[in-house]
């Protein structure tokens, strides 16, 4: 067949046709089940707003800007906490808190505190700054709810404030409870080393 025929053939095909509508939108199927994923982030986002609402913005005891921050819960071995403290654990994650409301704060550091969790983040750094603003605006605002709120975190085990090299008084180290995963690792280590 030639050219000639073929683009014949073509058009003789196409003759009773009529161009679409011209639209800059494509029509996607709209899915009516709820894949596991979008699940999960949907339960995520509302255990973090639920978490964060339950947190303090009133009340909060102010803390110096220069004041070191420390915390530990029953049970926290002393060599743990003391090489949190020195800075020894390895920083997994870091969360700064500059130029954020205390809601905005609020909430950054629960849904910072449950990401650790999925991730197996054992170690954290949050960056809250010393607060040295001009005057009339609170001092260390950030430092000061910080320091009320981690208590009140369960998975939050311990927290101290950074070394120099990390933040200083303006940032502090949280040591998070193990996730399953680093759990289950730690159950058929200590089985292997058993037998």
């Amino acid at each position: 067949m030639s050219e000639a025929d073929e683009i014949a053939l073509f058009q003789q095909a196409v003759a009773g046709a009529c161009p679409l509508a011209a639209s800059d939108k494509l029509p996607l199927p709209k899915s009516k089940t709820t894949t596991p994923g979008q699940a999960y982030r949907r339960e995520a986002a509302q255990r973090t707003e639920s978490l964060a609402s339950s947190l303090p913005l009133t009340f909060i005891e102010p803390v110096p800007p220069e004041a070191i921050l420390s915390f530990k819960r029953p049970g926290v071995q002393h060599g743990v906490f003391k090489k949190l403290r020195r800075g020894e654990y390895p920083v997994e994650a870091v969360l700064d808190l500059h130029r954020l409301t205390v809601v905005q704060a609020r909430r950054e550091v629960c849904a910072f505190v449950r990401e650790c969790l999925h991730s197996e983040v054992r170690c954290a750094l949050i960056i809250h700054g010393k607060g040295q603003r001009g005057e009339g605006e609170p001092r260390a605002l950030l430092k000061s709810c910080l320091a009320r709120w981690l208590p009140l975190l369960a998975e939050v085990l311990a927290f101290h404030s950074a070394q120099r090299r990390d933040g200083g008084v303006g940032a502090v180290y949280v040591l998070l409870k193990k996730g399953a995963l680093q759990k289950e690792r730690n159950r058929r280590r200590f089985q292997m080393a058993e037998r």
